[in-house]
């Protein structure tokens, strides 16, 4: 962050950057009526922490204060009015550059804070049925959509544009939709799979796959469910730009096993090979344990991933760190995480023993 005093002088440097906001309920008196407002709002940048508090005098009015021992911020000559309350819930006001003479760095934080947000797509756990076809009028879309549902435009943007993905060191480049035919190949689901119009130069498309060598092709819709389920998750992993944030939920739904376990792999791959960070909320046992080998096997590092155990504790939901050690053991396993497994593989081998009781060999 320049100094606006010093022509190139400094006012602070580092690479972390944090920002928090507190919003608190204010009742209006009427039942049910009221409105959220922020309270606080801050930025720490390093070890320099600047934010905005609301004012003793109970009126919706702030405070500009810094933290730091080696900064303060100077008003303006004239009066001293206090300021109204943050931007859209992390922005200062437009009063913070009038009032200060030294604040105008404040919009670089905001600045990249916006930046952040903007490189975070998001898929939903309902996505979209499969279709007989699909139109495509041009468009490039940011991302999937909430449901998936532009994941065929977000394919043939990828290469109309001429967009090659790196599959890691020394390997050749693919296009998207290759790379999306590779992984559904590796995990088994189709052998073959394109995206090709109804016409030369039309502007409807549809999918073809094949489900092995020797089948014969036919539409996405006439296939197992599971592969238009999976199909948004791979796509956005290797669509989505590198360095971006991914949340999905649920993105095991309506895929078998097998299958479930080869998504940790995916996500893997796009992690190293393109920079990309995924948040992923799931029930399946499948993804954590090929995730849990992959620590054990050295091919993700322990630092590499994150768990976390969510529970419902006084009506509030509670995150729990799970200590992921070395060998992809977790060291602290709620109870009852998967269920009573051993109590059903006893009950079974006990029902399985009395019913054979009887039988003559």
């Amino acid at each position: 962050i320049q100094d606006p005093s010093q022509k190139n002088g400094v006012l602070f440097e580092g690479d972390d950057l944090r920002v928090s906001t507190k919003v608190v309920w204010k009742d209006n008196g009427a039942e049910g009526l009221g409105r959220a407002h922020v309270a606080r709002m801050a930025y720490q940048f390093n070890s320099h922490v600047f934010r905005m508090e609301q004012a003793d005098s109970g009126k919706l009015e702030f405070d500009l204060l810094s933290d730091s021992r080696d900064f303060k911020f100077i008003r303006n000559t004239g009066r001293a009015w206090k300021l109204p309350p943050p931007s859209k819930c992390y922005g200062f006001p437009d009063q913070v550059r009038a009032y200060y003479q030294n604040a105008a760095f404040l919009s670089d934080l905001e600045l990249e804070f916006e930046k952040l947000c903007g490189s975070i797509f998001y898929l939903g756990p309902l996505r979209d049925y499969p279709k007989r076809q699909y139109s495509w009028a041009g468009t490039r879309p940011v991302d999937m959509g909430r449901r998936g549902e532009r994941v065929v435009d977000a394919i043939l943007a990828a290469r109309e544009q001429g967009k090659f993905i790196s599959p890691g060191h020394k390997k050749k480049r693919m296009s998207l939709d290759m790379r999306v035919a590779q992984w559904l190949k590796d995990l088994e689901l189709i052998d073959q799979f394109e995206v090709r119009p109804v016409t030369p130069g039309g502007k409807l498309f549809q999918v073809w796959v094949r489900r092995n060598s020797s089948a014969t092709e036919v539409l996405i819709t006439d296939v197992g469910f599971g592969v238009s389920q999976i199909l948004p998750v791979i796509t956005l992993c290797y669509y989505a730009p590198e360095g971006s944030t991914l949340l999905l939920e649920q993105p095991e739904i309506h895929l078998h096993p097998s299958v479930q376990s080869g998504l940790a792999d995916i996500f893997i791959d796009a992690m190293k090979t393109r920079n990309i960070q995924i948040i992923i909320e799931s029930h399946s046992e499948h993804l954590l344990r090929r995730l849990q080998r992959r620590v054990a096997e050295e091919k993700l590092k322990q630092g590499e991933t994150s768990l976390y155990f969510c529970s419902t504790e006084k009506g509030e939901s509670k995150l729990r760190p799970l200590e992921l050690n070395l060998f992809g053991q977790i060291e602290n396993w709620p109870p009852d995480f998967f269920g009573k497994e051993f109590d059903e593989i006893a009950a079974t081998s006990k029902a399985v023993l009395k019913r054979t009781r009887g039988v003559v060999l």
